[in-house]
């Protein structure tokens, strides 16, 4: 040991650490700050790409590893974990403070794609990420019944002349969807131009603040409103949800492929399989594969794409949305368990894409 020890001996010792994800070590990645030194100890800050690293505890753990083999092993070292999660759209128009845009899609109806995004939202949220959602569902929005907020409507404020929407903010996370802009039993028969203008409107005309992540509901399918939204702002990524049965894997290949387009090019973060199998709730540790098995993984490993996991067709997760209350406010319960397990999946992809990948342009289609 030696008698001195300094800032460059903990940083040279950190240099050793390697970020799992990213293959690169803490100190080139620029994660190590504030360190401070005292009597027999130290203590620094790690700074992660998202409050909802999945690998938190083991960078902690190989940080002190480190430090004991490489400057004392008797050194007391304490490990600040703390996030300031990366983006790769610097610099654009329209909506500059909002670092990441996560497009959510289905090939077809029916696979629970609000419900997987309303609890996706909430368990970032929950992370200590900043979050918004938009309901760009504009002919069947459910986000404000799920979130209990049917009877909610937007404020109007005012900046530098110009009227902007103000989300609704619930549970901690912003909402934007045409169900606050609309009476609940109104229907919205609109064509498609009058659809892409309403969304074109919750992203340019709408105060987001600064936001980690926003949450893009898209309808079922591929339509005007998925390319409406490519073309107006770069998206960092998309999800793709869909359930085990063949049917609705051979819808998400469409949706995929959609995004995959060279002239749209998105990044697939992965895909969600909901409803994986039935678990009644006398029974809980049975699982009933009722739709088919591993059909989500199956088509993750085939597309060459991530899996983010699987969630379970469970009667409380429906009941919950019923309620206005979704099961991931319920951080006891095993199903909010399984939408913090995704939050975390999600979450470290966005992270690899900012690094890896190219920034995301808007997207050009001539007729």
């Amino acid at each position: 040991m030696k008698d001195f020890i300094n800032n460059d001996d903990i940083l040279r010792a950190l240099a050793t650490v390697e970020e799992p994800d990213l293959k690169k070590d803490l100190v080139s990645l620029g994660m190590i700050k504030d360190i401070v030194l005292g009597v027999g100890s130290v203590k620094f800050t790690v700074v992660l790409t998202t409050p909802a690293c999945p690998l938190k505890d083991l960078i902690r753990q190989r940080c002190v590893d480190a430090i004991h083999k490489h400057v004392s092993p008797t050194l007391d070292v304490q490990v600040e974990m703390t996030a300031n999660v990366t983006s790769a759209r610097s610099g654009e128009a329209l909506l500059p403070n909002v670092k990441n845009i996560v497009a959510i899609s289905s090939g077809k109806g029916g696979v629970g794609k609000s419900t997987v995004t309303s609890n996706l939202a909430l368990a970032l949220a929950q992370t200590g990420a900043k979050v918004g959602l938009i309901d760009a569902d504009i002919s069947g929005p459910s986000i404000p019944v799920m979130f209990g907020a049917e009877n909610a409507q937007p404020e109007v404020m005012q900046i530098d002349g110009k009227n902007y929407l103000v989300p609704i903010e619930k549970y901690g996370v912003k909402l934007l969807s045409i169900g606050f802009l609309t009476p609940a039993e109104q229907a919205v028969p609109w064509r498609g131009p009058m659809m892409s203008s309403a969304l074109r409107q919750f992203i340019g005309d709408c105060y987001w603040g600064e936001l980690d992540y926003l949450l893009i509901d898209l309808p079922p399918g591929t339509s005007d409103i998925h390319l409406t939204l490519v073309q107006t702002v770069p998206v960092t990524g998309a999800i793709v949800v869909t359930t085990p049965q063949k049917v609705a894997l051979a819808d998400a290949q469409k949706g995929l492929n959609m995004f995959r387009q060279p002239n749209i090019n998105v990044p697939i973060l992965g895909v969600v399989e909901n409803m994986a199998y039935f678990t009644p709730a006398e029974l809980p540790n049975n699982r009933y594969y009722i739709f088919g098995q591993g059909g989500g993984h199956a088509f993750a490993e085939h597309y060459n794409i991530p899996y983010l996991g699987e969630i379970p067709l469970v009667q409380r997760i429906r009941e919950s949305g019923d309620e206005g209350r979704p099961v991931a406010l319920d951080e006891s319960s095993q199903m909010s368990a399984a939408f913090a397990g995704l939050a975390q999946q999600v979450a470290q992809q966005v992270a690899l894409r900012n690094a890896n990948a190219e920034k995301t342009k808007v997207v050009e289609i001539k007729a």
